[in-house]
């Protein structure tokens, strides 16, 4: 089986020396590729920059991206060879709507940065990118977790969400540790606190799972 995994956060420039991002690790996205290639699955990495120390496991093909425009191409052009599909990363919503080509200089008291919306990576896949496997999104909410994240899954068309609480010190951003709530259609499963690469496994196990469960009504029709 071959498994397609987003990580990390992207960078979006602003100028040659400055970018706009986010507090993503990627030590998520990267536990899930771990996990998904000690399962013997071939697995695709599309990551973005991570400044964590983040080793690329053993046996994953790994494509590095910068940009929210750079991932989608990415995605565009790989997700066609996946199974399943696992969007850990933290996408920019937004870019500037222009890069400046030299160092912008301080020039005023204030600086207004217009900005645009980026492409929808995990919304384009079924529409655009045609995927038909299993879908998993992330939801990373402040408030209203379960509901945030089963509206982000109808919306997009995935066959799960995993959701946890960033609004939490604990655990999420910067931190080993998580604790998520897979949100299906109909229901949910909490899956307690635990280091990232535990609640990995619960994420794989149950997305390949519902591959499976997948393919074989198919083959029944």
């Amino acid at each position: 089986m071959t498994v397609l995994i987003t990580a990390g956060p992207t960078r979006e420039g602003i100028d040659p020396v400055r970018y706009l991002t986010n507090r993503s690790s990627g030590k998520m996205g990267y536990a899930i590729a771990d996990v998904a290639a000690a399962k013997e699955c071939r697995v695709i990495l599309i990551s973005g920059p991570t400044d964590t120390g983040l080793e690329v496991p053993d046996g994953v093909d790994f494509i590095p991206v910068e940009s929210a425009a750079d991932m989608y191409d990415a995605v565009e052009r790989w997700i066609g060879k996946a199974d399943v599909a696992i969007f850990a990363a933290a996408v920019a919503d937004y870019r500037p709507a222009e890069f400046a080509e030299q160092k912008m200089k301080k020039v005023g008291e204030e600086l207004t940065l217009k900005l645009v919306r980026n492409a929808d990576i995990l919304g384009s896949a079924r529409g655009k990118f045609l995927f038909e496997g299993t879908l998993v999104g992330f939801a990373a909410e402040t408030e209203n977790v379960v509901e945030n994240a089963r509206g982000k899954l109808l919306k997009k068309g995935c066959d799960m969400v995993v959701a946890n609480d960033v609004s939490r010190k604990d655990i999420g951003f910067d931190s080993n540790e998580n604790e998520v709530i897979l949100v299906f259609r109909d229901d949910e499963e909490k899956v307690a606190k635990a280091d990232k690469h535990r609640i990995a496994h619960s994420v794989v196990e149950v997305a390949l799972g519902m591959e499976q469960d997948r393919q074989r009504s198919e083959e029944g029709n």
